[in-house]
């Protein structure tokens, strides 16, 4: 039986499928749009039996070429842009594209697990997996809601596991491909080995300097959950995927800062220490950003516990360090 991982060169979709390759009791598809040739590095490592263009597999898929031969798809693959205006585009890749692949799944009763994302609260303060709470600010989370709803609206017709999974702020490796769109931690990185220092935004919506506060999540995290699911197809339901803990910009430049000092023999230093010389910097709130921005974030895990998934999460101090330090390394060549 064959195991489907859409998005496959892609950040999440990259690290899971090296997890499975690793495991090595797969037949693993990888399925992407490889216009961004470059991607092709995060699969470099991996065992896979083939690979389809997105549209060409959705034609293989729906032309009965892999009928009774698939265990489980789990769909990484989607336009992550948060800025992004072409909501046509946004809505046929995001939304219908998951909807096809849901449907099939349906037929053939093959586990579903998806990538959601945290992106449907908005700019709210209780992130719970429950409607009340979401209000997206922009096609992306919209995007990724619509889906969710069409979900909800179809439980009962589910025939084989379907599993959501709302990524908050995921950071770590194979995600050099994603250019602005990359990790804060990975930004930072590029910004202290080019000029000594890193730069956040200044406070904004009643948070000081740095302060915004986010739920950062390794993606060796969400990998793990993502198995967990694979692992255990009588769970089902939509979850989020962090740490159930904000932490602030600040920290994950200190973080980051401090990973690079301990890779070039030098002392760690404190916030301030780092603030009075001038390693940590701010600029001025992007004026495109007001509105369509979330300056809090914080996972409410309860239902990811409740359906089993006991692993503690990475903190920034310890995934962030780890993160950087591979970088660092491998910058080195």
């Amino acid at each position: 039986m064959y195991i489907v991982v859409t998005g496959a060169a892609g950040f999440v979709g990259a690290n899971i499928v090296k997890a499975l390759s690793d495991r090595g009791d797969y037949e693993i598809i990888a399925v992407d749009d490889l216009k961004q040739g470059d991607k092709f590095v995060n699969l470099v490592d991996c065992d896979i039996a083939d690979y389809f263009h997105h549209e060409d597999f959705m034609q293989e898929l729906e032309g009965g070429a892999f009928d009774g031969v698939i265990g489980a798809i789990l769909h990484q693959g989607a336009c992550s842009d948060t800025t992004e205006t072409d909501g046509r585009y946004m809505m046929h890749n995001n939304y219908r594209y998951t909807r096809q692949l849901f449907d099939y799944c349906m037929e053939e009763e093959i586990q579903f697990i998806y990538a959601s994302s945290a992106a449907v609260y908005g700019a709210g303060a209780v992130f719970r997996e429950e409607p009340a709470c979401e209000s997206p600010l922009n096609i992306y989370g919209y995007s990724k809601y619509l889906f969710d709803q069409y979900l909800r609206r179809n439980w009962n017709e589910c025939t084989a596991q379907v599993v959501g999974l709302r990524y908050f702020n995921v950071y770590g490796e194979r995600e050099q491909h994603k250019g602005r769109m990359a990790s804060v931690a990975y930004h930072f990185f590029n910004q202290y080995r080019a000029s000594g220092k890193v730069r956040l935004f200044e406070g904004t919506a009643g948070y000081g300097n740095g302060e915004q506060r986010r739920d950062f999540v390794a993606v060796a995290d969400a990998v793990r959950v993502n198995l967990h699911f694979l692992d255990n197809p009588q769970r089902s339901g939509i979850f989020n995927v962090g740490t159930g803990a904000a932490q602030s910009f600040n920290d994950v430049a200190v973080a980051t800062v401090n990973a690079c000092r301990a890779h070039a023999g030098e002392t760690a230093l404190s916030l301030a220490a780092l603030q009075s010389q001038g390693l940590i910097e701010y600029i001025p709130f992007p004026a495109d950003l007001k509105g369509k921005y979330q300056s809090y974030t914080q996972a409410d895990i309860g239902a990811l516990r409740a359906a089993g998934y006991k692993a503690p999460m990475l903190t920034v101090e310890v995934g962030v360090a780890d993160y950087v330090g591979a970088l660092c390394k491998r910058a080195e060549g």
